[in-house]
């Protein structure tokens, strides 16, 4: 019984919400908030009351004034806990009038009386009440799709509040208007005012359709409109009436062909389109494609470009200060600026540099315009699979255009611009053609002076243009094609490249970007060379730019925070909670390599690295077991190894025992592929060392291949590996003989910290790394002669004499 319920509970505060006896609402609720409540109704037997506030803005502290005398009590049915708070089910018990609003350490309390609706209405005129009522709303809600099962459950109501109640929330009534209809008393004023609001409620739907349907009829109209003026521009063009119009636009397009200093040939093609727009008829749909093809051939430039004189001096300072490092590179622009000021017909190259991401390929297209005073134009080719999009559709097609080498040169807007063909070793080839093979015609200077383009069906001089072709990977593209460029290697930078393109480039850049001063970011050099070495492993500097930019939004963070006045100085030991744990961990070498494992160099698309190869022995029956995810090139070199240890060792050392045991070679980090020609020197080390009992120096690192008959071969990437050594901690490396000349690439202060020795043969290798130095024999006569010497014998079923 409400009567029984205490009159002392708390107040709920619901902005903006006066709720009607007679109705189950649900409120959802934050977590910290819905708990609270639902502890304290809990407590008070499950009830609560819940009062309007007379001001709808929060306050810190309220007071009896602040809220309506006459509320609701509510009880609570049912909670729900989920992942977004909680949702409480209350039932609107009675109306109530507050005495009292106090506050509690955790809330407010009200004191309060029941004050129910006086019930002076007889039910004759509450029957009459209800019958206007379903009517009414039955009117109001025709037009609403669903509106069924709401008018079926309001006319199974029969108690004139409880229907109130239900069709109270729908009408559109303010917090004080639906206030002033809780605090009516007598039940008779309250039905009379609930008949005024939902016949006022009727008349504002009925507007409200009125203009949607006055709306609709507009577009309607405005539709017809359009379709009539479709209609009239037809009409019009079926009576001739545009043909002033035509003429008008034809005569241009002669005026701007002369005026486009075209060769003769080409105008000619120029002024024979033409003539077929002029003679096509007024509904023909050629005419847009023939428009088409005129606005794009008297757009392009084909008039001889001005060579600018260009400073090479001043060439050479920019090339510097847009790019530290790039030695060769700069050169080779500076070279080709010499050839043009000796030699005023030859304006045109084809240079493609090579090198993994992040190095500054694109960019120096940039700073290489920029220096000749010419256009900078650039196509990335990663992806295309349709050699139309080089040599251009033909005209047949329905959407035909241009290739991009033509569209490029439209908008560069003369014929001699830089020419910046991105990614060309990831163009791909299949059914719709080899667009590789599209571009050797660019690519080639003895043909690309008449570069044809099916689109635009006329040969076009591109000999004048600086082609720059970029390529991450040198064997992805057709020999053909490759044949065609000057190939320039850019290779990874040195930690010290790093450091200087991250101070006079990076940093600057990225400050920029991020809304800074130099002067509100402080980099230390220590802290720099850190982030170098334990957060980035990369060839280029694409990745240090991104840690720089981390580091670039905490300063702003933090200065926009007001943590620190006008700058922000970051330190080593504030490094991780800025970039996190360290992502690049590189080996180094140790203290002590036992005998079997030796340090080999690699090289990956993210510079150079040192590679342990480790081996064991154990009885057998003479095999090679390889592990590691070793490829089908480092296969053959391990059994070549092998297979040069029982021919040179086996031969010249007495006690070496080899058919009784199995070799095992394991090469750590067994989850990476690993191949490639570079790893016999340091295979035939691993099982020498392990065969002879003999350990390698730790701080000795060696690459190179080698053949059958015992001849050490030169191998690529030596820059990386001696990198890669150097920072390892390596003081000694053994190289091929023929890689002699690569030393040129290393920087001086790393061929000062280590000691280089160069390998022509498999003795020279021995020698240097177990100390063991044998005769350089002749393989053709070795094996009788040994053999009797010796008395060693290959047979698994007889035991192994290596008595004299």
């Amino acid at each position: 019984m409400v009567e029984n319920v205490k009159r002392d509970l708390s107040l709920l505060i619901l902005p903006n919400t006066v709720l009607l006896p007679g109705r189950n609402i649900k409120v959802k609720l934050s977590e910290k908030a819905g708990k609270r409540i639902y502890e304290k109704m809990v407590h008070d037997d499950s009830y609560a009351v819940v009062v309007a506030l007379k001001d709808s803005e929060a306050k810190a502290n309220y007071e009896t004034e602040d809220f309506h005398r006459i509320g609701t009590l509510v009880k609570l049915i049912k909670s729900d806990k989920n992942k977004s708070g909680y949702t409480l089910t209350l039932d609107t018990v009675e109306r109530i009038e507050s005495t009292e609003i106090y506050i509690e350490d955790d809330g407010l309390r009200v004191i309060y009386d029941l004050n129910s609706v006086v019930d002076d209405l007889d039910d004759m005129n509450k029957k009459e009440v209800l019958k206007q009522v379903r009517k009414i709303v039955a009117e109001t809600s025709k037009n609403f799709k669903g509106s069924e099962v709401f008018l079926e459950k309001m006319k199974a109501m029969d108690n004139i509040i409880d229907v109130i109640a239900y069709i109270m929330p729908y009408v559109n009534l303010t917090t004080s208007e639906r206030q002033e209809f809780l605090e009516i008393d007598s039940l008779k004023d309250k039905s009379l005012k609930f008949l005024d609001l939902i016949i006022r409620h009727k008349e504002s739907v009925s507007f409200q359709m009125e203009i949607t349907s006055k709306l609709t009829q507009d577009m309607n109209e405005n539709y017809r409109k359009n379709m009539l003026r479709q209609q009239l521009k037809a009409i019009k063009e079926e009576l001739g009436e545009t043909e002033g119009e035509k003429k008008s636009r034809k005569k241009d397009y002669k005026k701007l062909i002369e005026e486009s200093n075209m060769p003769e040939d080409i105008e000619e093609i120029a002024l024979e389109e033409l003539d077929k727009l002029k003679r096509q008829g007024d509904k023909s749909s050629e005419a847009n494609v023939i428009q088409s093809y005129l606005d794009l051939i008297i757009s392009l430039p084909w008039g001889k470009s001005k060579i600018e004189e260009s400073d090479i001096n001043e060439a050479r300072k920019i090339l510097d200060k847009e790019h530290f490092g790039l030695d060769k590179v700069k050169e080779r622009i500076i070279q080709h600026m010499a050839v043009m000021k000796l030699k005023k017909n030859k304006q045109g190259s084809i240079v493609l540099f090579v090198g993994p991401p992040g190095t500054g390929k694109t960019s120096l297209g940039k700073s290489i315009a920029k220096s000749l005073n010419r256009e900078y134009v650039r196509v990335s080719l990663g992806g295309v699979r349709d050699e139309a999009e080089i040599r251009g559709h033909r005209r047949t097609y329905i959407g035909a255009m241009a290739g991009r080498i033509i569209q490029g040169i439209k908008k560069a807007g003369t014929r001699n611009p830089v020419f910046v063909l991105d990614e060309i070793d990831k163009l791909i080839a299949n059914g719709q053609g080899d667009p590789s093979s599209a571009l050797l015609e660019v690519l080639d200077p003895e043909q690309n002076n008449t570069f044809f383009d099916h689109y635009l069906d006329a040969p076009y001089d591109l000999s004048d243009v600086f082609f720059i072709a970029t390529a991450n990977n040198l064997s992805t593209i057709p020999v053909a094609l490759r044949d065609r460029m000057e190939i320039i290697e850019i290779g990874g930078y040195t930690e010290y490249e790093k450091f200087n393109i991250a101070k006079e480039h990076l940093i600057p850049e990225v400050v920029a970007e991020h809304g800074l001063e130099e002067s509100m970011l402080e980099i230390e050099d220590e802290v720099l060379t850190v982030v170098i070495q334990k957060y980035t492993r990369e060839a280029g500097v694409r990745g240090l730019k991104k840690q720089l930019a981390k580091i670039s939004r905490t300063c702003a963070e933090k200065i926009i925070s007001g943590n620190d006045e006008e700058s922000y100085q970051v330190r080593e030991d504030m490094l991780e909670d800025i970039l996190g744990r360290e992502t690049a961990r590189f080996d180094r070498v140790g203290e002590i390599n036992p005998p079997g494992v030796v340090t080999g160099l690699a090289w990956t698309p993210v510079g150079g690295d040192i590679l342990f190869i480790e081996g064991t022995m154990m009885p057998g029956n003479g095999q090679l077991i390889l592990t590691g995810q070793l490829g089908d090139v480092m296969k053959e070199s391990a059994k070549i190894s092998q297979s040069l240890v029982r021919s040179r060792l086996a031969f010249s050392l007495k006690g070496l025992v080899l058919n009784n045991y199995d070799l095992h070679i394991h090469v750590p980090a067994g989850a990476i592929p690993k191949d490639g020609p570079s790893a016999g020197v340091t295979l035939l080390t691993a099982i020498s060392s392990l065969v002879t009992d003999r350990s390698v120096d730790s701080k000795t690192a060696m690459t190179g291949e080698i053949s059958l008959s015992g001849r050490v071969m030169p191998v690529g990437g030596i820059k990386e590996k001696v990198l890669a050594a150097h920072r390892s901690g390596i003081r000694k490396i053994l190289l091929p003989k023929d890689n002699e000349i690569d030393l040129r690439d290393i920087p001086d202060y790393v061929k000062d910290d280590i000691e280089f020795l160069f390998m022509e043969t498999v003795e020279d290798v021995l020698k240097e790394t177990i100390g063991i130095e044998l005769p350089k024999v002749d393989i053709g006569g070795m094996i009788a002669d040994k053999t009797s010497e010796i008395g060693f014998k290959y047979n698994n079923k007889q035991e192994i004499n290596n008595e004299e």
